[in-house]
């Protein structure tokens, strides 16, 4: 049997303290998990080879949801003292990870990114149906691992999911999802009001497409008083200049479209 390329690493910090660190880097479960149903054992046994406490060093985009969820699971039951560090960021399945810490650590510069599970299907709406049922369900337990360290409401995380949302250190701390932030030696607390941040990069989006709506004059549910003043006094409206037309094809005209299509099938 080929040899599974591992993920994770453990490193001796000092043999007074018997303390170790668990280095997860990169992607989570990139080759193989359940594939050969050996390297969750293989993380298992190097789990429990030692007792004591233990740090787990997190740099990751993500990965595997079960891997994640399987690896939160055997941490939060390790009888030692579990503490992570995020050292740049945990994204994704790694978060779920991270959950998992008695305290969750990061440093001033170290970011947290929670969103909705994804996955890939092909089929027909039967397989779609049960692939959208499938990610509901990791989904709930995805928040059942963020609800369990924050204690935040089950909604308030679910809107933080849909948002795709990029935490600060600061922000993690206020909402829950970290403890502590590392500072440098003799450096001062940042005021958290300054610096707490959350990114959404749908929050994103939808502004962008605001702005764009509003400086074309095409925002929804905008009237235009001088097209109103125009239709009064003739039964043609006003005709825009040239390069204030849309561009492309109008929605009347794809319906009908449409529905020259639907008649001729």
């Amino acid at each position: 049997m080929a040899k599974t390329k591992k993920f994770w690493a453990w490193k001796k910090n000092s043999p007074e303290t018997k303390e170790r660190t668990l280095v997860l880097n990169g992607v989570i479960a990139e080759d193989s998990w359940f594939g050969d149903e050996v390297t969750p054992a293989a993380f298992r046994d190097e789990l429990y080879a030692e007792d004591g406490n233990i740090v787990v060093q997190i740099c990751s985009p993500g990965g595997d949801c079960f891997a994640a969820a399987q690896i939160y699971s055997m941490l939060v039951d390790y009888p030692g003292k579990v503490t992570v560090r995020i050292d740049g960021l945990a994204a994704s399945a790694a978060s779920v990870i991270a959950m998992a810490g008695d305290e969750v650590q990061m440093y001033p510069t170290s970011l947290l990114m929670v969103h909705n599970p994804a996955t890939m299907a092909a089929g027909d709406h039967n397989e779609m149906e049960r692939a959208i049922a499938m990610l509901a369900e990791v989904k709930e337990s995805i928040v059942n691992a963020y609800a369990a360290k924050t204690k935040l409401a089950r909604a308030k995380i679910s809107h933080l999911m849909e948002a795709e949302s990029y935490l600060s250190a600061y922000k993690a701390v206020e909402l829950g999802f970290a403890d502590t932030i590392l500072q440098r030696e003799g450096a001062e607390d940042a005021e958290e009001a300054d610096v707490s941040m959350l990114f959404s990069r749908r929050a994103v989006s939808n502004a962008i497409i605001n702005k764009l709506t509003a400086v074309c004059g095409l925002a929804p549910g905008t009237e235009n008083p001088e097209a109103d003043e125009g239709n009064m006094e003739t039964d043609e409206p006003p005709v825009p200049p040239e390069e204030a037309r849309p561009q492309g094809r109008s929605v009347d005209m794809l319906m009908e479209r449409l529905s020259l299509i639907k008649n001729h099938i």
